[in-house]
């Protein structure tokens, strides 16, 4: 595993993928790098443990919208779809079934259900051996791990992909984008002044670690923007929480390499994997259970695009993409979790729906 000292792994690392035979018109894929842990990589000075057993679940989420991606582009070449004739990501709606255990790699079993010039869907499967890794690092997963007998599905979706198409019309609506509505709050600091987002956003840890461990979360570089004065006048449905974020390294500019698979989906999947950290855990605080949490877990988990795959597309020099994030209802022992996805000229990208457990100590249901 990686050790403290390690930097943390940009996108095309974390979430590597390899191909595998296919099983019939089954595409197979192995995940080669362990997911991030919650918590695990706070210091051991400041005395935390973490609460977290279960691998971070944005980890099997975004690779298995990488594998859809990847297997819809296999198909698109076998036909000689030119390049203005690709799909690309529109819809990812996941399910957690078990617990991740990071120390066994994700395999993934791609099939496609419905294709057509415009729109094609996808369904993936992901399982994890029942036994670790067969290298004792348990990282690095090697090809011998697909060998290995599976447990149950960790982890369900259902994928579409779309022909991007022309605002012929010209219609194009949206609200005001957070950098308008939010300006006071935003120019009071430069971006990278705002405190790193938490390794686990619940107020009691955050207390104790203190607000400037950045943790070694991978893909991307994320910020926390203290919205404490906008919401504690608000009930929880109306409070918001803006994350601003950046990938931690480039992706390739042309997508050429690996198949392809490093193209502007590439990027979508990065808005997916850093807009499941710390949200349920977030909505924990709101409704009171920041210093008595019991357990916050991911059930199901939707991330719709908007607007082409080109305006995902995450460069540097354009600067920081920003999550708002809310939480309109918590019930039944369940809380829910909404974000929009604003790149950095105030345009609504996408935006997610998680629905999870969010449960307090001594607490039954919400």
């Amino acid at each position: 595993m990686a050790s403290h000292d390690d930097p943390p792994l940009p996108l095309q690392q974390a979430l590597e993928i390899v191909k595998l035979p296919a099983q019939g018109e089954a595409r197979r894929f192995l995940g080669t790098r362990a997911a991030y842990l919650p918590g695990s990589d706070y210091t051991a000075d400041k005395g935390m443990l973490s609460l977290h057993k279960a691998a971070f679940g944005g980890h099997v989420y975004a690779q298995a919208a990488l594998t859809a991606a990847r297997a819809c582009r296999e198909l698109e070449d076998e036909r000689g779809a030119k390049p203005e004739e690709r799909l690309d990501l529109h819809t990812i709606h996941g399910y957690f079934t078990r617990p991740g255990d990071r120390s066994r790699p994700f395999l993934y079993t791609v099939n496609p259900l419905t294709s057509s010039r415009t729109f094609s869907t996808f369904s993936v499967i992901a399982h994890q051996p029942s036994q670790p890794s067969t290298n004792p690092l348990n990282d690095h997963f090697p090809l011998a791990d697909a060998a290995l007998p599976l447990a149950p599905p960790s982890f369900t979706a259902l994928v579409s992909l779309k022909l991007p198409e022309p605002d012929s019309a010209g219609v194009s609506t949206q609200e005001p984008p957070p950098q308008t509505r939010f300006a006071d709050i935003l120019s009071s600091r430069q971006p990278h002044e705002w405190p790193p987002a938490p390794p686990v956003d619940i107020t009691g840890m955050v207390e104790v670690a203190g607000a400037d461990q950045a943790g070694r979360f991978p893909v991307a570089i994320m910020h926390k923007v203290d919205m404490t004065a906008f919401n504690e006048t608000r009930p929880v449905h109306e409070r918001r929480e803006l994350l601003l974020y950046k990938l931690r390294a480039p992706l390739p500019a042309d997508g050429t390499d690996d198949g392809g698979v490093w193209d502007a989906n590439a990027h979508i999947v990065a808005h997916a994997y850093v807009a499941d950290r710390n949200g349920l855990l977030m909505a924990g605080n709101h409704v009171g259970f920041g210093h008595a949490f019991k357990r916050a877990a991911s059930l199901s988990y939707s991330f719709v695009m908007h607007v082409g795959a080109a305006e995902a597309v995450m460069r540097d020099e354009d600067g920081w993409w920003v999550q708002e994030v809310w939480f309109p209802r918590a019930a039944a022992g369940r809380g829910i979790v909404e974000s929009k996805i604003w790149s950095p000229r105030g345009v609504h990208v996408a935006t997610e729906y998680q629905d999870g457990l969010v449960q307090g100590l001594g607490v039954g249901k919400l």
